[in-house]
């Protein structure tokens, strides 16, 4: 079954770094940040739509590897329809899954598929670059590193 299971989340990284659904600029939109991981090159720029106090839609431009990639598009996917505090936390929640594999916190079924990463201490920084960029738009800092 755990084969079965890895073998399910693998294809569902692959499927979303190769063909992200929100791998696009808004036309509209009210904050952008761009990250950046200069250790193995991934680039990722974050553009969010408000709504009513929510993200309404959010949309990525990213350069980098699978997994990067897989992360910005589930991330869009995730955190479409929060407040913006809501999904710093889910940032915080996802962080940590990624760092440890495991994690008990509310939200994480979609970013569960990236719960490997930990086991690759390098490729942890892949998984969360578009999570900082993320928190950069909300805080309109602009610019977010994963160092």
């Amino acid at each position: 079954m755990f084969e079965d299971l890895r073998d399910l989340y693998q294809d569902v990284i692959l499927r979303h770094g190769r063909t992200p659904t929100h791998g696009r600029r808004l036309t509209v939109f009210d904050a952008e940040a761009k990250g950046d991981n200069p250790m193995c090159g991934d680039r990722v720029t974050v553009f969010l739509r408000h709504e009513a106090g929510h993200i309404a839609e959010l949309g990525f431009e990213a350069r980098g590897c699978t997994i990067s990639i897989a992360s910005a598009d589930l991330m869009a996917e995730a955190v479409t329809g929060l407040a913006p505090q809501a999904a710093l936390t889910l940032g915080d929640s996802f962080a940590h899954l990624a760092r440890t594999g495991t994690s008990d916190a509310a939200g994480l079924d979609l970013l569960r598929p990236l719960a490997g990463v930990f086991a690759y201490p390098s490729r942890v920084k892949c998984a969360t670059l578009p999570w900082a960029a993320l928190r950069a738009a909300l805080s309109d800092q602009g610019v977010a590193s994963s160092e």
